[in-house]
């Protein structure tokens, strides 16, 4: 496994990052670990945008519509004129 050093690293980042450690009960090390792998993630394969607008807001649920019956034919569109 690869070590990496951090130099020059600005005390109010770094107190952000112990904060932030103990808020998820990890290491600062441990964190800074979680972090850089999530940032170097390659993006998972989307799903679309429609299944993920369904999935954001199927809490909220959905209508019910009336929809009339399809009696007539479909045609072809006329294009002529």
């Amino acid at each position: 496994m690869a070590a990496l050093n951090i130099r020059n690293l600005d005390e109010t980042v770094k107190r952000r990052l112990q904060l932030r450690a103990a808020r998820h009960g990890r290491s600062v090390e441990a964190e800074a670990r979680a972090i850089l792998s999530e940032a170097v993630r390659e993006p998972a394969d989307s799903a679309g945008l429609f299944t993920t607008l369904l999935d954001r807001f199927a809490a909220l649920g959905g209508v019910d519509l009336d929809l009339p019956g399809r009696d007539e034919v479909a045609r072809a569109a006329d294009f002529s004129q």
